[in-house]
């Protein structure tokens, strides 16, 4: 089987749902087809995108257009793809200047940012609050044997693991990625305090929370670019339903601390071609009688195969 499923069934209508998807990387040709192929089954069907839609901004722009015309609503958190500046995107924009840009097509578009107030869902499994949230990383998740970041990135060279973020996001007007993943931590954590702690969170960012999910990386030094270690217990800290993330290109469930973790990424075309792969997107994400949501006890091991080639 080489095609995604996009689970939508137009002869069996159904209750509307939170749905998520990630990693839609829409400059492979495949990929945009996997877009143009996505439908809601209900007219009142949410869609979080959490992050690396694509690299130029009119990519990034028709994905979301193109589902907000589809989906009742679409909330959106970046990835480190969309943060780049690739020599041929017209507006050339770097670091924090690149980010505000998104979110103003974002606000054109009438998709929800982590700049917005928190939407929150009152159909099946609800009610929750949606908090889209951009945090980066700041190379705490080193291997054991590093103590520091310089010699992380040193193991990662002499790993032949080098991220691509390392030339092409930019933390501007910030003097490191590390300080405005700092920034952003200290910011988002200020707005989830301030929520009403008795209705649950949807957190979603494109950068598991906690490290478990990188321990099957096959390459351990790219876990450094995979998030931080200040958000280790937002999930306990914060009333979570469960936490949406992408990034891996490791589609399954897992669970920390009681609470549900969603890698719901598509990736590239190399790897959900492959057999075993979890091809079905968009998931759902909430806990609903009747509802497919996955078991807590996950599919890890046959799921190594569909690693990032990159990773």
């Amino acid at each position: 089987m080489n095609e995604i499923n996009t689970g939508h069934r137009p002869d069996r209508p159904r209750r509307p749902q939170l749905l998520a998807v990630s990693d839609l990387h829409v400059a492979h040709a495949e990929n945009r087809t996997i877009v143009e192929g996505l439908r809601p089954e209900s007219d009142g069907d949410w869609l979080i995108v959490a992050g690396d839609v694509g690299e130029r901004t009119e990519q990034i722009a028709w994905t979301l257009r193109t589902l907000r015309d589809r989906f009742a609503r679409v909330i959106w958190a970046p990835g480190n793809h969309e943060l780049w500046t690739p020599k041929k995107d017209p507006a050339g924009l770097r670091g924090v200047g690149r980010y505000e840009h998104l979110v103003e097509v974002c606000r054109d578009l009438g998709v929800l940012t982590p700049e917005d107030p928190y939407a929150v869902w009152e159909g099946a499994g609800g009610p929750v609050r949606i908090a889209p949230l951009f945090l980066l990383y700041d190379y705490t998740f080193r291997t054991p044997t590093a103590a520091n970041k310089e010699e992380s990135l040193a193991q990662a060279r002499a790993a032949g693991v080098v991220c691509t973020d390392e030339f092409y996001l930019h933390p501007d007007p910030y003097a490191s990625r590390e300080e405005w993943c700092h920034a952003r931590v200290a910011y988002t954590e200020e707005r989830l305090a301030a929520c009403d702690s008795e209705v649950p969170l949807v957190l979603v960012n494109h950068y598991p929370l906690v490290r478990a999910p990188l321990d099957i990386l096959r390459l351990p030094e790219f876990a450094q670019w995979c998030g931080t270690e200040r958000t280790a217990d937002w999930h306990l800290r914060f009333n979570t339903a469960v936490v949406v993330y992408g990034h891996l290109h490791i589609p399954r469930t897992t669970w920390h601390d009681g609470v549900r973790f969603e890698e719901v990424s598509v990736g590239y075309p190399r790897e959900w071609k492959r057999p075993g792969h979890a091809r079905t997107v968009p998931r759902p994400v909430l806990t609903v009688a009747g509802a497919g949501v996955s078991a807590p006890d996950g599919q890890a091991g046959r799921l190594l195969d569909a690693l990032h080639d990159d990773l």
